[in-house]
């Protein structure tokens, strides 16, 4: 598949320089804008979403997602205590996995450990710090850009070579659409998801009075070190019950099993902006997280200073640790059979 990095400007499509990583890898941002004016800008660093702006009823556009203004924020916000993973595409395998070891085919793989003892969010050097090559751009009714990786057999000490296949896409009802499709060519484990933080009084406020649901009856159950126990809480009358909606907590880093006879997962509404998002998703599971904190030592886009409630994660994936739980829905991929995953974000105002 040829890649070409188009330089042209168009109404609703552009393409610039973003920067260059330490192994001499250019780096280019893109923007894609629908109808409404909804714009989406990323970087193939990571496949990362850097701004979301949502045009308010006044015509004014409403930036939020956390990012940053360069590409060398974003490499060195990895060296943070707590890396942000800012919009960024998480893989091989999303969340946690215990002690960093998972059996598959009875042989035992022993993956980097960059959380303590336990690997997290693919490891060391994930998906979210790779380079993507832009496969395709469709400037039509809804605009889209798909960008591919293929992850080497044995990358991070996964088994087989994956080939990613991701596709943003803009409606003209105000959705982005995420969807992953992938294969291996040997079994493995895969477990992708999307990482921004969003705030929808916009990327500078602060969360806390926006109002959060859930659809969900039941948590999956964690350890002091966030690692799965295998068992399940009912959420009933609990303070992470947000089957009805309340504002959102101070402090979460948790999984929500979801209901798949019904798609939608979880809504976040701004009082302030009268502006709802909705979620759905084909995966078992939301990890939703509250945080952002830079620590200050790094600025956010226009100068911000991200903190602890800067915004609010919608991670839809699998269960973390899933490979090691035999009752917990399979991450395993077979050699040749296709991953496919799609999460749609809906903005309206209501």
């Amino acid at each position: 598949m040829e890649i070409k990095h188009i330089s042209y400007f168009t109404d609703n499509y552009n393409e610039k320089y973003f920067g260059i990583t330490p192994n001499s890898e250019t780096v280019y941002s893109y923007e894609i804008a629908n109808k409404n004016g909804m714009k989406l800008q990323l970087i193939n660093y990571g496949a990362t979403i850097t701004t979301l702006k949502i045009p308010k009823e006044n015509g004014e556009l409403l930036d939020v997602v956390l990012g940053f203004d360069n590409l060398q924020a974003y490499i060195d916000s990895f060296d943070l205590d707590g890396a942000p993973y800012f919009g960024a595409t998480i893989g091989r395998f999303a969340g946690r996995i215990n002690n960093g070891t998972f059996e598959l085919n009875g042989k035992i793989f022993e993956l980097d450990k960059n959380n303590g003892k336990h690997n997290l969010h693919g490891g060391k050097n994930g998906f979210s710090q790779k380079v993507w090559q832009v496969s395709r751009i469709d400037l039509y009714k809804n605009p889209s850009i798909t960008l591919t990786y293929t992850s080497a057999d044995n990358e991070s000490n996964f088994p087989g070579a994956l080939t990613i296949e991701l596709t943003y896409t803009l409606t003209d009802k105000n959705e982005l659409i995420i969807e992953y499709n992938a294969k291996t060519t040997e079994d493995t484990i895969v477990n992708l998801t999307h990482h921004s933080y969003f705030n929808l009084d916009g990327h500078t406020e602060s969360v806390v009075d926006q109002e959060l649901f859930i659809n969900s009856k039941k948590t999956v159950e964690t350890s002091n070190e966030n690692i799965p126990t295998g068992r399940f809480l009912n959420l009933s009358n609990c303070p992470f019950d947000f089957t009805m909606s309340k504002n959102c907590p101070e402090k979460i880093d948790a999984t929500f099993v979801l209901d798949q006879q019904t798609k939608l997962a979880a809504s976040l509404y701004s009082k302030k902006n009268n502006l709802k998002m909705y979620v759905y998703t084909n995966q078992p599971a939301v990890h939703i997280y509250v945080g952002g904190n830079c620590f200050g030592h790094i600025k956010g886009k226009e100068n911000a200073d991200y903190h602890s409630l800067s915004g609010i994660c919608f991670e839809t994936q699998n269960f973390p640790d899933a490979p090691n739980h035999n009752h917990f829905p399979s991450a395993v991929l077979k050699k040749d059979a296709l991953y496919y995953q799609k999460t749609r974000y809906q903005f309206q105002y209501i």
